[in-house]
């Protein structure tokens, strides 16, 4: 060998020896799996007492508390999840959960089987035992809440889940990868519940309580396993009339009202159930007017009426939050509303609260499960009136409401509304999406649909601005023919359009008549809904009533 080549080989042999311990490098850091350990404290999120939740194996940003031994959840982060129906009264620190013929109250004092706090109060949060929940709910529950870092699991879903046989032992990382830090660890013969499956890695839960990734190959097949719920789920029992409700609501502001009864349904056709407007709350305490009257309950009945009396929050001496928020006047009212019924003998309530604001809607609600409760009770029937349902309006909860009221009925109309643009206040497609919207949470058989008996003459003035009156449409029909108003039928909002130019400005009007009221109630018929409401009585003339006309089912 050339001595000049020696120098030569060594130096490509030294190259050649960095670059293999190069890329040798390379591959132990790409390939040869750590063993570093995750810090489960910071992948959990918990600290001190706090239990980390997960809900269908999902990792919540709510925290539960450990204390006395057992773990507490969350009483807001429980509505929005897993069962609105815990109420808790904020100025009354008291619990409420209504049941279909019971309402229960627990404090912070209240204890349950195993003698610990069925509540815990703090002083930024209100917390319920998970026993209490689970009681209430339909949901399974595995704690780990006596290890260093606590958590539980809750499922409140039953469909079938996907477990695997582990066959060679393994790490279960925080991401999969072989450089991923280590959360825990699976031997040969256990269990995994396999969470998503990849092509080389598995998400899974093990049996220790923990979710991260392990190798596909580790797990064997996978096999399907369906968990059982033995949760009995409260049953709603609601009255229902055995054939479709044509309701009239009778409005009345004095006490002499009631005796324009015969007068008011004289020229009727069909109706079944007369809803007169009795009772109107006049403050924050469960005070209301009443306008009730023994003797028009006993002439509605002679005539095969059935009367469901309105109770109202118009006055602007209610804050509707403020009366419905505490415990006590909610049940002073349902109280006295039930002694009415006593009283009276009339066959149904009917809610009217209208313009509460989000704030309200909780404790609307609750009031009206708890009202539900009594009219159970006494057998009465219990309609709610709404708005057709808008993006903000949705706290009014319909379909709660519909679980728990007997009838949910749409006002159909104020499309457009006096101190708004002009327009119609009830075009067919508004009609007909309020009742498509409103299905998507009530069942048909719970749906009334009200119509309107008026219409609106709306002017614009010279300076654009825009006012408007309400007419009937026996009154409406009057000032076209008076005014000799020239009506063409406008396809799109199923209504006869008219206008008028005055001294006073521009007059316009959309009418509601025999024709645009028989579209609406067409959509009834197409839509199989439980009836019709009508407001209001005194507005229609006579004929009307041959179009607003449902069929026995």
């Amino acid at each position: 060998m050339n001595r000049k080549a020696v120098p030569v080989l060594a130096a490509l042999g030294l190259i050649l020896l960095v670059i293999a311990g190069f890329f040798g490098v390379r591959f132990l850091e790409r390939y040869i799996p750590t063993d570093e350990q995750a810090d489960r404290t910071e992948l959990l999120g918990v600290k001190d007492n706090e239990v980390a939740l997960y809900l269908n194996e999902e990792l919540q940003e709510a925290k539960g508390i450990f204390k006395e031994g057992q773990t507490y959840l969350p009483i807001d982060w429980v509505n929005s999840t897993l069962n609105e129906r815990f109420y808790w009264d904020t100025s009354e620190k008291l619990l409420v959960y209504a049941l279909p013929d019971s309402i229960v109250y627990a404090d912070h004092t209240t204890k349950g089987t195993t003698g610990k706090p069925l509540i815990w109060v703090s002083e930024d949060n209100v917390y319920l035992s998970v026993g209490l929940v689970a009681n209430y709910t339909d949901i399974r529950v595995a704690a780990y809440d006596g290890a260093q870092n606590k958590r539980m699991f809750i499922n409140n879903k039953w469909d079938s889940i996907n477990v695997a046989t582990v066959k060679k032992n393994g790490n279960i990382r925080v991401k999969g990868g072989v450089k991923s830090p280590v959360v825990t660890w699976i031997s040969k013969g256990s269990k995994v519940t396999v969470l998503e499956s990849m092509k080389r890695w598995d998400k899974v839960r093990t049996e220790d309580g923990f979710v991260g990734y392990v190798e596909h190959r580790r797990l064997g097949k996978l096999s399907s396993e369906n968990p059982v719920s033995t949760f009995e789920a409260p049953v709603y029992k609601n009255i229902v009339m055995d054939e479709p409700v044509c309701l009239a609501w009778h409005q009345m502001t004095t006490p002499d009202g009631n005796a324009s009864f015969d007068r008011v349904i004289a020229n009727t056709k069909g109706v079944n159930v007369i809803s007169p407007t009795w009772y109107e709350l006049t403050d924050n305490e469960g005070n209301y007017r009443s306008l009730a009257d023994a003797e028009y309950v006993k002439k509605a009945h002679n005539k095969g009426l059935k009367v469901w009396a309105l109770i109202s929050n118009f006055s602007k001496d209610v804050n509707t939050e403020i009366l419905l928020s505490k415990t006590s006047t909610r049940r002073r009212l349902i109280e006295s509303l039930m002694a009415e019924t006593e009283k009276y003998g009339f066959d149904g309530i009917n809610l009217d609260f209208e313009g509460i604001k989000e704030e309200a809607g909780v404790p609307y609600i609750q009031f009206i499960r708890e009202l539900s409760v009594s009219c159970r009770e006494k057998g009465i029937v219990l309609s709610v009136d709404n708005y057709v349902p808008m993006p903000g309006n949705q706290f009014y909860n319909r379909k709660e409401q519909a679980v728990v009221a007997d009838y949910v009925i749409i006002m159909g109309y104020d499309e457009h509304y006096a101190g708004g643009d002009a327009g119609s206040v009830a075009s067919i497609g508004y009609v007909r999406n309020g009742i498509k919207d409103t299905l998507l949470e009530v069942p048909k058989e719970k749906i009334i649909q009200a119509i309107p008996f008026y219409t609106r003459v709306w002017t614009l003035d010279s300076d654009n601005k825009t006012s408007s009156s309400s007419l009937g449409i026996a009154k409406a029909k009057e000032w076209v023919s008076e005014n000799q108003v020239e009506l063409n039928w406008l396809e799109e909002s199923g209504q006869y359009y008219g206008e008028l130019q005055t001294e006073e400005g521009l007059k316009k009007i959309w009418m509601e008549e025999e024709r645009s009221l028989g579209l609406k109630m067409d959509l009834i018929r197409q839509y199989d809904l439980a009836g019709v409401a009508c407001w209001k009585l005194g507005f229609e003339p006579a004929d009307i009533w041959d179009v607003v006309q449902l069929e026995k089912k």
